[in-house]
């Protein structure tokens, strides 16, 4: 996502990660990928319950998120949504930048 930072912030879209990790956790991997979008910590898990993505028993250490990629309007009405069971499998960059210009409303 960060190679097509630019791309998303051109179409108004601000990148958000949230994870079970802790903020140091979250700090250091941020840093080590050179990811420069927000990373949000929800120890607790209380937005990825919210968001039906609890994983239990699921990481090394407990609990974690299931892999999941929203697309939430100015509204907090959720238009898109990408959920898969396995880690390793995430949207594309092109297939979300596609999408967020399928969902743009048509200019006259």
């Amino acid at each position: 996502m960060q190679k097509n930072l630019e791309e998303f912030e051109k179409r108004g879209v601000k990148l958000v990660a949230v994870s079970v990790d802790p903020p140091e956790v979250n700090r250091e991997h941020t840093a080590k990928q050179g990811y420069t979008y927000i990373f949000l910590s929800d120890e607790k898990a209380e937005v990825i319950r919210r968001y039906d993505l609890l994983h239990e028993k699921g990481g090394p250490g407990g609990d974690i998120a299931r892999p999941a990629e929203f697309l939430i309007d100015a509204s907090g009405t959720i238009r898109w949504v990408n959920l898969t069971e396995d880690y390793r499998v995430r949207a594309r960059p092109e297939e979300l930048l596609k999408v967020i210009d399928a969902l743009k409303p048509a200019t006259p």
